[in-house]
């Protein structure tokens, strides 16, 4: 990726605050039935098959495509963990309008930006930059979902590439200014290259009735996007739409996709945090005022566990600038983990909300409650269930055997920053991701922040259970590595095996607990409730339980600050994460 000038890069982080909480302002608050662009208009046009057309609007006025066009091309692309920023309030509102009308274009442009020509990128910063829309044609992978079915072949012949094949389900294919297409290879056409190549067109360019439009397929989820498809015959492509070199589409999309798998889970967080504000909504208008029964350590349980998600999901982030050789580990984990999370999450928030079965009949909380029955719908859509684990384990088992023997216990921990969020980063080079290897720096963080722990005297009330969390949890790794080290490195039945999926399980939970850890001693001490161990020993408990774990459970204290800030925060309208943001919509009161 072109890399900004330090001028650049100062004006465009400048402004990061101002621009997301303008962003969020002009949404409005989603709970007003009065405002255009809340649930209700939100929920009427999902329920017509498409998406908000004011919304649209409003992220165009915006400039919306600017914030995924690097620095050098004119844009404000310099850091990951800032645009997770800036797409929160389009997810909290709606997951298919992020999506549909907007992170899909990066996923298309990553390749160019990576490997494309200086034409080629100049061409695609202008397309975005001026509110145009680029999509992706995925390559075919076992298990995938429809979005990863069907495939299409580049044959290189008389001179040029020609492509064939068809692709169903093609996101904004009806509308898209700029298709980017992961073709497999001819095998006869350049031997000893890789499978895919990655090309770069604009249907206006290709001859007249070789593309051909495929009808909109039906989803149950994010039904405000246009799921299209297409299907090329014999389809000569012009010169200059291959991007970097034949044979490069498999290691682009291994670069790509740590982008990708880190970034969506971190604004998915956003949607889950209004289901959360809705809960304790409700939870407090039932108690005249408090809350009390099952109904605190669900609510304090689900808080913490978004505090833990966006530490996960903030480290991978800004590991993609600090660690680069070892994001791809981080990246697959947390992809493979927060949605897990998130979606218990939401199940357990039902049983306050009681979404099962919902029907709009303008009762209070109508929107709410609607708004939730649809982000259940929409989480399997984003890619966010079987296709995106199975993927993600395909990264993480075959390196768990080498991780036991060379990295758990040995590797150096990573720099401070990977864990301070806000904290200067370098800006992004997606190229310079490593593919494989590296060490798993969330795993020397668990074991570095567990040992400096237990030395500690001033941890306050809540010491003694963070201490006996953090020894339990490296305990956990010391036997996750003895039965990693059992399989031998590239024994494909063992690695293909139940158990190592269930490794990987475990794997990923231990990821999550040390970027809690590492996260919550990096706290200055200016948030007061962010350094303080109490959310950090709920979050903890919580992954605890998910690996069987047999350990007391959280302090009783613990649960009552989680809860206290979590009611604080919604009265004041401030966000569920790491961040503290203000949002735009009222207070609950006093």
């Amino acid at each position: 990726m072109p890399a900004p000038t330090s001028t650049g890069q100062a004006l465009v982080e400048e402004s990061v605050d101002d621009r997301v909480a303008r962003l969020e302002r002009r949404f409005g608050d989603p709970a007003d039935p009065a405002n255009p662009l809340g649930f209700r208009a939100l929920l009427a046009a999902d329920e017509r098959h498409e998406l908000l057309g004011a919304a649209g609007e409003l992220l165009d006025a915006e400039g919306f495509g600017a914030e995924l066009v690097p620095a050098a091309l004119g844009g404000r692309l310099v850091r990951a963990d800032t645009l997770a920023r800036f797409l929160r309030p389009v997810f909290r509102r709606d997951i298919a309008l992020g999506f549909g009308h907007g992170i899909t274009s990066l996923f298309a442009a990553s390749a160019v930006w990576v490997s494309g020509s200086p034409e080629q990128q100049r061409s695609m910063a202008r397309l975005l930059r001026g509110g145009g829309r680029a999509t992706i044609v995925h390559r075919s992978l076992a298990h995938g979902s429809g979005l990863l079915a069907g495939e299409v072949t580049a044959s290189h012949r008389d001179g040029g590439h020609r492509l064939t094949g068809s692709k169903d389900m093609v996101i904004n294919a009806h509308r898209a200014d700029a298709m980017v297409v992961y073709a497999r290879d001819d095998p006869a056409g350049r031997p000893g290259t890789g499978t895919h190549s990655v090309l770069v067109l604009e249907p206006g360019q290709l001859p007249p009735g070789r593309l051909l439009m495929l009808p909109r397929k039906a989803t149950n989820g994010m039904r405000g996007c246009y799921f299209g498809g297409y299907a090329f015959e014999d389809c000569r492509i012009p010169d200059g739409a291959l991007v970097g070199a034949p044979g490069d589409g498999v290691r682009l999309a291994l670069r790509t996709f740590q982008l990708n798998r880190s970034l969506i889970p971190a604004a998915v967080i956003a949607s889950v945090d209004t289901v959360l504000r809705t809960a304790v909504r409700a939870a407090l208008a039932g108690r005249g005022g408090g809350i009390g029964g099952r109904h605190r350590p669900l609510l304090a349980g689900v808080f913490a566990d978004l505090l833990a998600c966006d530490a996960m999901a903030t480290a991978a982030l800004r590991s993609l600038h600090l660690v680069p050789e070892g994001a791809h580990l981080a990246a697959a984990g947390t992809k493979y983990l927060v949605p897990d999370l998130l979606r218990d999450d939401l199940e357990e928030l039902a049983t306050v909300l009681g979404a099962t079965g919902y029907r709009r009949d303008g009762s209070p909380g109508d929107d709410e409650r609607g708004a939730l029955s649809k982000l259940l719908r929409d989480l399997p859509a984003a890619g966010l269930g079987h296709a995106g684990t199975a993927a993600c384990q395909a990264v993480v088992i075959p390196q768990l055997p080498l991780l036991a023997r060379r990295s758990w216990f040995r590797a150096a921990e990573p720099p401070d920053a990977v864990f301070r969020p806000g904290a200067p980063l370098p800006p992004l080079d997606l190229g310079g991701l490593g593919l494989a290897g590296g060490d798993d720096f969330l795993a020397a963080a668990l074991t570095a922040t567990a040992r400096r722990i237990g030395d500690r005297r001033d941890l306050g009330e809540h010491g003694f259970a963070l201490k006996t969390l953090a020894q339990a949890f490296t305990g956990e790794l010391w036997k996750l590595h003895d039965r990693c080290r059992e399989p031998a490195a590239g024994d494909r039945a063992a690695l293909s095996s139940p158990e190592m999926c269930a490794l990987a399980d475990r794997h990923a939970l231990l990821s999550a607990a040390g970027a809690v850890l590492a996260v919550w001693e990096r706290q200055s001490g200016a948030d007061t409730f962010l350094a303080d161990p109490a959310w950090a020993v709920l979050a903890l408990s919580r992954l605890g339980g998910r690996l069987g774990l047999a350990l007391p459970g959280p302090p009783e204290a613990c649960v009552d600050a989680v809860l206290r800030e979590a009611v604080g925060r919604f009265r004041a309208g401030i966000s569920y994460d790491l961040y503290a943001a203000p949002l735009a919509e009222e207070g609950g009161g006093p």
